[in-house]
């Protein structure tokens, strides 16, 4: 299997292929760089220098894996869009991965710990992990001060940015943003064990904060 994984949920655009060979899974190439603001313009780019530098071609590929979130960025959107883009055009499986799964698998931990990303208006995306291959619940969206650590450290992104409320130190929080070499060994060794991967879409854990205008309100004439 040769695999082409990114992630654009949080300020990080992040790109790699990943080869499994039998029971081994070997990165071939990966690039990653924080711009909140040039998902478009940087992943792109960042696909073809990774596939370039993998000594492969597009064509070569056998499947695509696209981080899902949660997140709060506009550049979700471009990652899923791009993904299912390549996938269609090459005829190739495209599969989700949640985004914090990507930064709890990077951290390599043994043991128990909480993974959680920014979330914007104060809040952090969040979930607990028996280690870095095994989430132990759902994901939540919550404030910092809300979430029930039970002790546990908390990595990520949302860590860091909260590290008094979560009460570490931030440099703790490593990693803080998801990592596409991570997140494509995740979707090949979960494929290699006949796992079913998420579908492709976004994960949202909230309300959109547009809404269907309703009825218009009557306006009485004003009569002399």
């Amino acid at each position: 299997m040769l695999l082409l994984a990114f992630d654009t949920a949080t300020p990080a655009v992040t790109a790699a292929v990943c080869e499994l060979s039998g029971a081994e899974v070997r990165v071939r190439a990966s690039a990653s760089s924080v711009d909140a603001r040039r998902h478009g313009e940087l992943l792109t780019p960042g696909v073809r220098d990774v596939v370039e530098q993998a000594g492969a071609t597009l064509a070569e590929l056998t499947h695509v894996a696209v981080g899902i979130g949660p997140g709060p960025y506009t550049g979700l959107r471009v990652g899923l869009a791009t993904g299912l883009a390549l996938a269609d055009a090459l005829a190739i499986p495209c599969h989700g991965v949640a985004t914090l799964d990507a930064i709890a698998f990077a951290s390599g931990r043994t043991t128990p710990f909480i993974a959680a990303s920014d979330a914007r208006r104060r809040e952090v995306f969040w979930a607990r992990y028996a280690d870095a291959s095994t989430r132990a619940g759902e994901i939540a969206v919550d404030r910092p001060a809300d979430v029930d650590t039970g002790g546990l450290p908390v990595i990520g992104h949302g860590a860091h940015m909260y590290a008094e409320a979560f009460g570490q130190d931030p440099e703790a929080a490593e990693p803080l943003y998801p990592s596409a070499a991570a997140l494509g060994e995740l979707a090949l060794r979960r494929l290699a064990a006949g796992e079913e991967l998420p579908e492709p879409r976004p994960l949202y854990l909230r309300r959109p904060d547009a809404a269907v205008p309703g009825t218009p309100k009557k306006v009485r004439q004003w009569q002399a």
